[in-house]
């Protein structure tokens, strides 16, 4: 057989090129483990479903799921306090929606500290006056707010955004204008990198607001993928993710993980988690794993 170097060559830049590639060898080590959580805030009078008896609980469906990035909502400053003492594994961010400080609820964003380091953070309001603090517009009931971070990814070395928020539980127009300050905010922030967008927004898929999120008429506008529905295409009947401390299936999903197009959704979940009747919180933690695509991937 008749050596041919030039093959040998071609081989062996291919090999090289693959070892020290990010995608070579973490491909499935690159999936980025998502869960959208509302903690049920611990000033609620909720008697034997009252935060102080639920706390074993209430971590048990992030010691089993692991995620990578995770957005709490209706965070309040003992709740946020005790989610960063036990979860030693995550940095935190996000500021209280009332003084941006500690007065009023968190929509809290944790990432695993051995999984991404922190390129910038911050916090905007929905409302008309996104950057003035404790702001609240047209008809909602209470002031809401969306923290996001920018991430750098260990694994790939790329940067993602990520955003978690809480939309009001009343407001009609305020849940239909707080997707399009979402959309529009985010976009410059995220302009370039991948980008992951999770929280409670008291809506179902036919509600107006969730149209502007996954098909805005606006080019401008960021366009999100219900990670949930592009796993299980098909709607059905027992997709509930509020269930008031109860055995509930049977509903829709309020509770969202949106992702850009950068990413491939290879499962979402809603994660009924219980114990002898007893509930984590009044919803369900959803969660998706999210596969990032390559660059130059369409």
């Amino acid at each position: 057989m008749m050596f041919q170097p030039r093959l040998v060559c071609v081989a062996l830049v291919t090999l090289v090129a693959a070892v020290f590639s990010p995608w070579a060898d973490a491909a499935d080590d690159a999936a980025v483990r998502v869960m959208s959580y509302n903690v049920r805030n611990s000033r609620a009078a909720d008697g034997e479903n009252a935060w102080p008896k639920r706390l074993e609980l209430f971590f048990e469906p992030i010691r089993d799921f692991g995620p990578d990035l995770i957005g709490f909502q209706e965070v309040l400053a003992d709740q946020h306090d005790e989610i960063a003492r036990r979860l030693t594994a995550y940095s935190f961010s996000g500021v209280a929606r009332d003084d941006g400080v500690r007065k009023g609820e968190w929509s809290l964003i944790g990432y695993r500290k051995e999984r991404f380091s922190l390129v910038k953070a911050g916090d905007f309001w929905l409302s008309e006056t996104p950057d003035v603090i404790g702001s609240k517009s047209w008809d909602a009931a209470l002031t809401r707010l969306c923290s996001w971070v920018r991430l750098r990814d260990r694994i790939t070395g790329r940067e993602l955004v990520y955003a978690n928020t809480h939309f009001d539980h009343k407001g009609v127009i305020a849940r239909r204008e707080a997707s399009r300050v979402l959309s529009e905010r985010l976009a410059p922030i995220a302009a370039g990198v991948p980008a992951i967008l999770s929280g409670d927004l008291n809506i179902n898929e036919d509600n107006p607001a969730y149209l502007v999120l996954v098909q805005p008429t606006n080019p401008a506008l960021t366009r999100w993928i219900d990670t949930y529905r592009a796993v299980h295409p098909v709607r059905k009947p027992d997709e509930a993710s509020f269930n008031g401390f109860k055995d509930v299936v049977v509903g829709s999903r309020i509770d969202f993980i949106f992702c850009t197009s950068h990413f491939t959704p290879t499962a979402a979940a809603i994660v009924r988690t219980s114990r002898n009747g007893r509930f984590p919180s009044d919803h369900y933690p959803v969660t998706a794993v999210l596969q990032p695509k390559k660059p130059g991937t369409p």
